[in-house]
This record gives structure tokens, sequence and C-alpha cells, in this order.
């Protein structure tokens, strides 16, 4: 079977004040921390738009493609939508993912791809403090309902919408994001 992965970074990151994509953790900014785990699942497109050209400069050398969102100011789903849309024709599933949550990794990312092979789910997503969300891999079968989403909804409407559509992979902390100062705090 065959995964893309849409990585969301267009926002402006209003409650935090400035781009979280470009802020560092143990060296490396969040967008590039994430872009490289991304890689070990399939073929990565990242969705831009605001500050896109600082953004994408942190993307140099990786093999992503990145696209841009000139609606981004939406909200989530309308990167989400232009991540669709920029995927290969031939993926079977889509593992949309964001780069502020600080558990995801490389060794989470290839648990959901082996989980979306192994049980052919419509979408296998992540487990934390007693919810279901990103990253979460959508089969190929439910883009129509990902793409029907509101602009400024994310894929968690989707995720809870039917809950016997959905497997889920432990990810301890995946609740730990990036949008407040306090929660900037916790990288230094």
């Amino acid at each position: 079977m065959t995964v893309a992965v849409v990585l969301l970074a267009a926002g402006g990151s209003s409650r935090l004040g400035q781009p979280k994509q470009l802020l560092r953790h143990e060296g490396t900014s969040l967008v590039r921390r994430a872009a490289e785990a991304a890689l070990c699942a399939g073929p990565v497109v990242v969705v831009l738009g605001a500050r896109r050209e600082d953004i994408a400069a942190e993307l140099q050398g990786l093999a992503v493609r990145c696209v841009d969102n000139p609606d981004w100011a939406l909200g989530q789903g309308s990167s989400l939508h232009v991540g669709l849309r920029a995927l290969p024709p031939d993926v079977d599933g889509a593992l949309v993912m964001l780069c502020d949550q600080l558990r995801v990794d490389a060794s989470h990312l290839r648990e959901l791809v082996a989980t979306f092979e192994r049980t052919h789910a419509p979408i296998v997503a992540s487990a934390y403090a007693g919810t279901r969300g990103v990253p979460a891999l959508f089969s190929r079968s439910l883009f129509p309902e990902l793409e029907a989403l509101p602009a400024s909804d994310g894929a968690r409407r989707l995720i809870a919408r039917d809950p016997s559509r959905v497997v889920e992979v432990a990810l301890p902390g995946g609740e730990e994001d990036v949008d407040t100062a306090h929660d900037l705090s916790r990288l230094t």
C-alpha cells in the first residue's frame, strides 16, 4: 500500500504570537523536525501559508514538495484540502500531521502506516489524553469526506464521526503541542 504525508504548516500561530513552525527544539525547527520524521512514511507534501518563504527555507535539502495555501487564514481544513489535491494520484492513504506535536517521531509514523497496511482500516488515528487525533492516516476512500470538511475544521471531526472506522495507535504525550508562551517554555 502506498501512503503519502500531508504536513500542515500553513498556520499563523496567532495564540503564540510568532510562527511555531520556526521554533527550535533540540537545535532543529519544528517544521524541519516534522518533515524529517514524515519522510519515513512516504512522499511528503508540506502545505505552507503564513511566512511561506521563511518556513520553506527551513525545508531546503529535504525531498519534500511544498505547496501554497493562499487561503490559510480560513483554517486547517483549507490547508488539508490543498494538501490532498497535491498528493500523487496513486496513493492508498494520506497521513495527516502537524509540526507542533513534540512526541511524534518517525517510529510512531511508521507504526501508523504498518497498522494501516495490516488492518486496512479507513482511519488509523493517534490516541492520547482520552481522544483520537492527528497524526492520523486516512484511506483514499475517505478523501471525499476530508475534502467536504469546512475550511475551518481539522481532521478530528472526521475521526470522531464514526468510531467504528477507526483503529488507534497509542501516542503517549501526543497532546503536548505548542500553542502558547507556556508551551514554548517547555522547548528551551
